[in-house]
């Protein structure tokens, strides 16, 4: 038996300024799809994958996603006086019995690396889940329990991997593979250029990561924009410990920006067992109209 993922992480200190004016006030994973905001689709899914220790590393700007998953006992009540008990269920269980939340304040914006380096104290000594809320994945089972399996079948760390259009690498840690030994990464570059870039396999927001990266984060100095970049950590933890690339069963949309964020709103919004008829009808008139 390989150890059980305990702990996600949620980096979720960045400020969303693609999303400006809408984001400023609000966090960008607060931004819903339908009738529910991005870091809870998250937190389900981490949850549904078998964590039950949540650990968010947030920013200045970031109460709001502490007060979506603590309780609202005037609410609740106000619901249940009014009678409205789906209203309720909806809320009363965002975080299941036996979840913890844990806030981590991220002082400095220094990056992705920085933000899981952060959870260190929370996480401890065993593997975790990394997620990142702008990718908004939908399968079934969901991508992190996919992940999940495949680190039971061969342990290692698993990072969840896509292809890309060759001209869009240089938004995108790459990685090279080895076909023959369980897509074991060889190689990981982070946003390179295209005639640069190893292969057209992306990193996605999703990652299964064996606790030695803690190591490797403390020592790697600021990469691409001067952050710390997780994507060079996870270079240097090749040479120690297997990381697999994982194709993932599922859908990815990309609601780090408005075009993806759209896209998976009307998905979501034609699956919703309220709405999706109506949208359907309304976006065919659309159409038609044309």
């Amino acid at each position: 038996m390989r150890n059980k993922i305990r702990s996600a992480v949620f980096p979720v200190a960045g400020r969303g300024t693609r999303f400006l004016p809408a984001t400023k006030a609000s966090p960008k994973e607060m931004l819903p799809i339908v009738d529910k905001p991005l870091i809870q689709y998250a937190v389900e899914e981490a949850v549904d994958a078998g964590a039950t220790k949540l650990i968010f590393v947030t920013g200045s700007s970031k109460r709001a996603i502490e007060d979506h998953f603590d309780s609202d006992p005037a609410l609740e009540k106000s619901l249940a006086d009014a009678g409205k008990d789906e209203l309720l269920a909806s809320i009363r269980d965002i975080v299941p019995t036996g979840v913890s939340c844990i806030y981590i304040r991220q002082g400095e914006p220094l990056g992705l690396g920085h933000a899981v380096l952060c959870a260190r104290p929370a996480v401890g000594d065993e593997p975790f889940y990394v997620h990142l809320a702008d990718d908004l994945i939908s399968g079934d089972p969901s991508c992190l329990s996919q992940m999940a399996a495949e680190y039971e079948r061969h342990g290692g760390s698993v990072i969840a991997v896509e292809n890309v259009p060759p001209e869009d690498t240089s938004s995108y840690g790459i990685v090279a593979i080895d076909e023959s030994n369980e897509n074991r990464i060889t190689q990981i570059v982070e946003k390179p250029d295209p005639e640069d870039a190893p292969s057209s396999l992306a990193v996605v927001g999703r990652y299964l990561l064996a606790p030695e990266i803690f190591d490797k984060l403390a020592t790697t100095g600021r990469g691409a924009g001067g952050e710390i970049q997780l994507t060079d950590a996870i270079s240097d933890l090749l040479a120690d410990k297997p990381v697999h690339a994982y194709s993932f069963d599922g859908v990815r949309y990309d609601c780090g920006n408005k075009l993806g964020y759209m896209k998976a709103s009307i998905a979501y919004g034609l699956a919703h067992p309220g709405i999706g008829e109506a949208l359907r009808a309304h976006l065919e008139d659309l159409i038609c109209e044309k």
